[in-house]
């Protein structure tokens, strides 16, 4: 997106709003992921997760979690090592999703965010922006894309839902709201990961990789 073609006042604006403006346009552009964090400041690893989490909801077991998974465990890493902005190679920053599925998602979240919006507001800001609350931020995130990726029945939208709310928490900048994350993040974990025994699994292979 061309920063002429972000609404004015964008970076200041409500979640709901920021869609309209990524949703607006041709609907067989595609959205690079490189151009949705420009301009947004602190709020650019929300809408960047925002975006990334979109395929987990494709109804194609399999596919979705393989293309999310990856791209929220980086987002991950980044504020796990405490990057105040996102990078992604320019190989991922060059693609994303067409204008027309942000266009169907935000028509599909719009009655939960207006309702979402009444209660949430910018707060407990320490819960975002200190070096721990964006380590363990990154440390769930980094174990919630694992955990994606992996081949669990019928678990992608639940993680899906589930990462919508901590890209939430970073777009609306509610650290109430991220506590809450973090503890249903925490759960998901232990419930999935721990106790089926393929996280750990999981984690050591990308771990070895990255070595």
């Amino acid at each position: 997106m061309r920063p002429a073609d972000r609404p004015e006042g964008i970076h200041e604006a409500g979640t709901r709003v920021l869609l309209d403006g990524f949703a607006t346009g041709d609907p067989d552009d595609v959205l690079q992921l490189g151009a949705v964090f420009a301009g947004l400041g602190k709020r650019s690893f929300g809408m960047l997760l925002f975006v990334s989490t979109l395929p987990a909801f494709i109804p194609i077991p399999g596919v979705g979690g393989a293309i999310s998974g990856p791209l929220v465990a980086l987002i991950g890493a980044q504020l796990l090592v405490g990057l105040r902005k996102p990078w992604l190679p320019g190989f991922i920053a060059r693609h994303g999703p067409h204008r027309h599925s942000v266009s169907r998602f935000r028509d599909l979240l719009s009655p939960w965010l207006a309702r979402l919006e009444r209660v949430v507001r910018p707060r407990a800001s320490g819960m975002l922006d200190h070096r721990l609350a964006s380590a363990v931020t990154g440390l769930l995130l980094i174990l919630l894309g694992i955990l994606l990726s992996l081949p669990i029945p019928f678990t992608n939208f639940l993680f899906g839902a589930l990462l919508l709310l901590f890209s939430l928490a970073l777009l609306e900048r509610d650290g109430l709201l991220m506590g809450v994350a973090w503890a249903m993040g925490a759960i998901a974990v232990g419930v999935f990961g721990v106790l089926s025994g393929q996280l750990a699994a999981m984690a050591a292979r990308w771990v070895d990789l990255l070595i």
